[in-house]
């Protein structure tokens, strides 16, 4: 059988090469390298570098831990619980989103909360100290981001919480841990050596991973720093340090202190009211008006009346799933959020079950779906739209464009909605009590004078 892909050909020489299959000559000359790799080892234990890399995994991983949120029994090394917080965080595809684009909070909370556990009980750790550490691993964010074009709009090479949300990590972590300037510089450029992600595996269950890395990468970049490791001190400045990530890199200098001011001063970020790519909830916006001429009180769509559906949005490849098969390609389907719309006139956490996904209806409205890219829609956060255009089989066309959904950044949720989202989303792991403590305790971080306060709720019911 001819086979599909180069990847599956690699995949077939894994699994197939034998024993047998070696030579005498490949043995001979393996064996060799086995035994200079071994030597050149040994004698590397004696470097400096070894030495900080080794006294780090010693430090970092056996005497502190942290919490693994919701999980009262599981306490892991600070790296680690940064990972597998970060990991939850973007499971859903449901965190926050910037512009120029990226999902800026999830690299940066999971590190904070487990460094201040952590830390010596004094000084304490107050929440004053937490927003600011949180805000320049937020601000690093964007002004990396501001220093490319190709940034503003949505990415097809690098998924940027990798990229960008692994220097907000180290920036987080190096603030919230005292690190000199000396000390922030090295850990920056250790960094930029942990960044980058392909955007291929988008829709695939290891897209959360590139958040928990970014998380992780960063703290450990952050302890190598303190250890002394040395890095490119012009990383940020140079089109083979950052700029690697970028086609188009233009590094600035930041503004001076005394007259700074921070970007999300001046963008807000965009609240997601169901999980699934940003790019989606203009569709189930457009569908959810469009639906209202085709539906009546609480009757169900009738897709046997519908004859085609035509969504005009930018051309997103990652988005673009006429027929999806697991909760992760759902979650990045134009066709599937529209069709779920219009056939259940919401999209919720359920929506993107297994069988929600598989149901009759949705793939019969599926194959109905056809997508145009308009040349004025292009592929940018701040300015994307979508039209929704359902024929019937009589020939009536219902169309309906949405140019912002409520949550985004023009039209950002209420209080009381994102309170509600909050506690829809933590009910599960958190008592009723935990869930009311801890929006109180965040709506006063600012008063707070010991964030072990905030960090204990965070363990769920002992």
């Amino acid at each position: 059988f001819p086979l599909k892909s180069v990847t599956e050909s690699f995949a077939k020489v894994i699994h197939g090469l034998k024993v047998g299959h070696l030579t005498d000559h490949v043995i001979q000359r393996s064996k060799r390298m086995i035994l200079d790799t071994l030597g050149v080892g040994f004698l590397g234990t004696s470097t400096e570098v070894f030495h900080k890399a080794n006294e780090y995994s010693k430090i970092y991983s056996s005497n502190v831990s942290s919490t693994v949120w919701g999980r009262p029994t599981l306490r892991l090394p600070p790296t680690y619980a940064a990972f597998v917080n970060g990991v939850a965080i973007h499971s859903m595809d449901f965190d926050d989103t910037w512009y120029p684009a990226t999902h800026p909070s999830g690299a940066v909370l999971p590190v904070l909360m487990a460094l201040s556990e952590a830390l010596p009980p004094s000084p304490k750790c107050s929440g004053l100290d937490l927003l600011l550490a949180f805000n320049v691993g937020i601000e690093v964010q964007g002004r990396l981001m501001n220093f490319s074009k190709d940034a503003n709009d949505i990415p097809k090479r690098f998924h940027p919480p990798s990229v960008v949300g692994t220097l907000g990590s180290a920036a987080a972590a190096s603030k919230i841990l005292g690190l000199s300037m000396t000390n922030c510089q090295k850990a920056l450029a250790i960094a930029v050596s942990h960044a980058g992600a392909p955007m291929a595996n988008a829709a695939t269950q290891t897209k959360p991973l590139h958040m928990g890395n970014a998380a992780r990468h960063g703290i450990e970049a952050v302890f190598l720093a303190m250890l002394g490791l040395q890095g490119n001190k012009q990383v940020l400045d140079t089109q083979t340090g950052f700029g690697a990530f970028y086609t188009n890199y233009s590094p600035k200098v930041l503004p001076n202190l005394d007259s700074y001011t921070w970007l999300l001063d001046q963008q807000d970020v965009a609240f997601k009211s169901f999980p699934a790519h940003l790019a989606t909830h203009w569709v189930a916006d457009a569908a959810a008006s469009v639906r209202k001429h085709l539906v009546t009180d609480r009757a169900m769509c009738p897709i046997d009346h519908v004859e085609r559906i035509v969504l005009r949005i930018p051309d997103v490849q990652y988005v673009n799933r006429p027929f999806p098969d697991s909760e992760h390609e759902a979650r990045h389907s134009f066709q599937y959020v529209a069709c779920a719309m219009l056939l259940d006139g919401g999209i919720t956490v359920s929506s993107f079950h297994k069988h929600q996904i598989n149901r009759p209806q949705v793939r019969e409205l599926l194959c109905k779906v056809e997508l145009e890219h308009p040349q004025d829609n292009l592929p940018n956060f701040n300015t994307l739209y979508c039209e929704i255009s359902v024929t019937l089989k009589d020939g009536a066309t219902f169309t309906e464009r949405a140019d912002t959904f409520y949550g985004h950044w023009r039209k950002p949720l209420s209080q009381k909605d994102l309170e509600a989202k909050f506690r829809a989303n933590a009910s599960g792991m958190l008592s009723c009590d935990a869930v009311e403590r801890l929006i109180k305790i965040v709506d006063n971080l600012e008063g707070l004078e010991d964030c072990s306060v905030l960090t204990s709720l965070l363990k769920g019911p002992s």
